[in-house]
């Protein structure tokens, strides 16, 4: 690589990450969760607007000439998150709403899910599809994409809240663990069906049973390996180097998932599941070094890289967007609620269940990247998820700021929440 090539590289990624982290800061600051800002970041230096610039040019054809570095700092942002994601949601199990939890989540998530496979090949166009759609890999991403609560999102949000402690917000978060895992092995087994359009029975067998067999074994047994090999007295990287070997345990996942031909966004998920342990948390010192750096460069490169994707001159189709983000909200807000009068909530409790539950955040927008990536579905139908997840984030967070600072009850069962009531901008730690 020349200096002229290291110099427009380094420009890009200066302006993108810049650009990022400003905007995310102007969107904190007006009670917004930054991850859009930070999408907004690469829509404005997109082709929608600074790009179509004719001093904008020599960036563009860097974007261009460096497209396989900055394709790189993407996937690798995309992973960082997925197994942060991860972390965070082993952190979360063991709660002691299990009754709630299981209404809110089969029926809260059930119907949404269901009746997204059972229409979905009705509602389906060309409109939709992408070079590797085929029917059932894109109805799979339909009914995740209207079943999909996001756990960064609404983590961060109840954390800037200050009701992180509060029952509603275990409610939730174990809601949304669940959620992921179970949506997230059903996005995997659309991204396998799509590498198989011709849909040939052997092949797409033996790709669906590597990809389940590699999630349920990375979610039960190998947990526990790495947790033997972690305290083994042998294993000195992880007490020398603990982010060394984080690192290493996250690579180590990716490369069998390739091997396999399994995505390696679930490894990346499974990897940080793995090196979280309810009883003992290891490695916290380490997810907090790798969390740092993650979330002050790769993820808003990531995001920015997101809303460069997105062309909103000519891949973008409102009434798309408009159809996908009532019906889906509709349907995921109806079903929560009803889920919540099963596990006996009333008035309020469902109201606040049933918007927060339904962001999208940063699974919305993972979804999209991979269906996208996999050549599963079109860059409208991909606006359009990114749009969705980026709008039922800010609902969400509007709403429960509206609800403390009218100073109601997040559930009528634990009272108001005092001194929750700061702003959503106060101090806002990064959003995904």
């Amino acid at each position: 690589m020349s200096n002229a090539d290291l110099t427009s590289i380094l420009l890009v990624l200066l302006l993108l990450v810049g650009l990022a982290q400003l905007l995310g800061y102007v969107f904190v600051k007006l009670r917004q969760p930054k991850v859009v800002g930070e999408i907004v970041a690469g829509v404005v230096l997109g082709p929608a607007l600074l790009g179509r610039l004719p001093m904008m040019a020599g960036v563009n054809a860097a974007m261009h000439h460096q497209d396989n570095l900055l394709t790189f700092v993407y996937w690798l942002g995309l992973l960082l998150l997925m197994f942060l994601s991860g972390a965070e949601a082993r952190q979360l199990f063991g709660r002691d709403e299990r009754r709630e939890v299981g209404w809110l989540t089969i029926v809260g998530t059930g119907i949404p899910f269901v009746l997204g496979l059972v229409f979905g090949p009705r509602l389906i166009t060309p409109a939709l599809s992408g070079p590797n759609g085929n029917t059932l890999a894109l109805t799979i991403i339909l009914a995740v994409g209207v079943a999909v609560t996001s756990v960064p999102v609404v983590s961060k949000i109840f954390a800037d809240l200050k009701i992180l402690h509060t029952r509603f917000a275990r409610l939730v978060l174990g809601v949304a663990v669940l959620e992921d895992i179970v949506l997230w092995l059903a996005l995997a087994i659309a991204t396998a069906v799509a590498g198989h359009t011709a849909l040939k029975s052997k092949p797409l067998a033996i790709h669906l049973v590597s990809t389940v067999v590699f999630f349920v074994l990375g979610l039960t047994v190998v947990p526990r390996v790495i947790k033997r090999a972690s305290k083994s007295r042998w294993n000195v990287l992880a007490k020398h180097s603990p982010v060394s070997y984080v690192i290493a345990v996250l690579l180590g996942y990716c490369v069998v998932a390739g091997a396999l031909d399994v995505s390696m966004v679930f490894a990346a998920f499974l990897a940080g599941f793995a090196v979280v342990h309810k009883k003992r948390r290891l490695f916290a010192d380490a997810l907090e070094a790798i969390g740092k750096v993650s979330f002050a460069f790769f993820i808003p490169m990531y995001f920015a890289l997101v809303g460069l994707k997105l062309n909103l001159v000519r891949g973008v189709s409102w009434s798309m967007i408009a159809v996908f983000v009532v019906g889906s909200c509709a349907i995921k807000v109806i079903s929560v609620a009803t889920a919540g009068r099963f596990a006996g909530f009333r008035g309020l409790d469902l109201v606040n269940l049933a918007i927060t539950t339904n962001a999208r955040g940063g699974p919305g927008i993972v979804l999209a990247s991979v269906a996208f990536d996999a050549g599963i579905i079109s860059s409208k139908f991909y606006t359009t998820l990114v749009v969705a997840a980026v709008l039922t984030s800010q609902i969400a967070g509007a709403w429960l700021d509206y609800v403390l600072r009218k100073g109601w009850p997040l559930l009528s069962s634990e009272g108001s929440v005092a001194g929750a009531a700061v702003g959503l901008g106060d101090e806002l730690p990064p959003v995904v």
